[in-house]
């Protein structure tokens, strides 16, 4: 053989194994990598080199495969020396260039936390604190320190925070959260105060926020939470007492044990508002928009009562007399004592 076509078949089998590498870092870059977990992520901190993620990556069980490959592929990308910080979720399926680019453009993993309609202050911390992976920086704080710590010293916290749900990312801390959740309630607080009805008995934004959380706390059905603000404008507009039980429940605190007492409607409190006039000193929960939004704009008619329908539904029975109201409870408490009876009987047949 010829010096010649000796150098001719290396040039040949270099090419044939370039080739081979080609094909094999192709099939590397947009195959699904192996040994993904389920709900999987991956941690990027600031100043990460693609080294120390791929030991990261390497430590959970996933085969990353060859380093070189990598190497290149964060050039071909674009993700060498721009590999942003943060949390990236690692999905079954995903590969090596999808990643790479995520990490290029930090697309960072985006968990969310929702606020209930209806949620006391109470409830909200509570329900933050069971968060994983949130920093919890209120842990220590009582609710003023809390309050003072978002800006707002001497501000009562409860129904400030507006019930959505709220994307946060790792490294995102409980306050975080409360300080958003806070600014969207202020936003949307302003905006139903700003387009509010005329000739409403309310003075302030506070007035009406007090009353939106009183309006979503009777009523869970969206369609009556208007007409539920009406009762409520039109018995402040004549004098006559709230006569709430969601207020006074507010104010027993944790003395309510899940029934309310006669005794419990006698007893004054500063929310009894069935021995005290006007509004409660301050919101009883957190209102939603449609709350803000029914308390601002209530219904125009000329019912002064409700009271539960008593089927299940959480619909009530609404009434223009004390006459027609009296009637509406006489059928309510028969058909409670009809369910219950029922549910005795049952009890009884197992």
């Amino acid at each position: 053989m010829s010096i010649r076509r000796g150098l001719l078949l290396l040039v040949v089998l270099a090419l044939a194994l370039l080739g081979w590498q080609w094909q094999r870092y192709q099939r590397f870059a947009d195959a699904p990598l192996a040994g993904v977990g389920a709900q999987a992520s991956v941690v990027v901190a600031r100043g990460d080199a693609l080294p120390a993620i791929l030991r990261n990556l390497r430590a959970q069980g996933i085969a990353i495969g060859p380093a070189l490959y990598w190497r290149l592929l964060a050039r071909q990308t674009g993700a060498a020396g721009h590999i942003q910080a943060g949390e990236y979720a690692l999905p079954a399926g995903i590969t090596p260039r999808a990643l790479l680019a995520a990490m290029r453009d930090g697309k960072v993993l985006r968990r969310r936390f929702t606020i209930v309609e209806g949620w006391t202050f109470r409830d909200l911390r509570a329900a933050l604190a069971k968060v994983p992976l949130l920093r919890h920086v209120t842990s220590g704080m009582d609710d003023a320190a809390l309050m003072a710590k978002l800006g707002y010293p001497g501000q009562h916290p409860e129904g400030r925070f507006l019930p959505e749900t709220y994307a946060w990312v790792r490294g995102d801390s409980d306050l975080d959260l409360l300080r958003r959740a806070h600014a969207a309630m202020d936003q949307a607080l302003e905006a139903a105060w700003r387009t509010r009805a005329p000739d409403l008995p309310l003075q302030t934004p506070e007035q009406a926020l007090i009353l939106a959380s009183i309006v979503e706390k009777e009523t869970g059905a969206a369609d009556e939470r208007p007409r539920i603000a009406g009762v409520f404008v039109r018995r402040l507009q004549a004098g006559m007492r709230l006569q709430t039980d969601p207020t006074v429940i507010y104010g027993l605190g944790a003395r309510y044990d899940g029934n309310l007492r006669r005794l419990d409607l006698m007893t004054d409190t500063p929310y009894n508002t069935y021995t005290r006039d006007g509004l409660p000193p301050t919101p009883i929960a957190m209102p939603g928009k449609a709350a803000l939004h029914a308390a601002t704009h209530p219904a125009a008619d000329d019912a002064l009562y409700f009271v539960a329908l008593g089927d299940g539904s959480g619909r009530h029975v609404f009434s223009r007399s004390l006459e027609e109201h009296n009637a509406a409870v006489a059928a309510y408490l028969q058909r409670l004592r009809a369910q219950r009876r029922a549910t005795a009987q049952e009890g009884v047949r197992r």
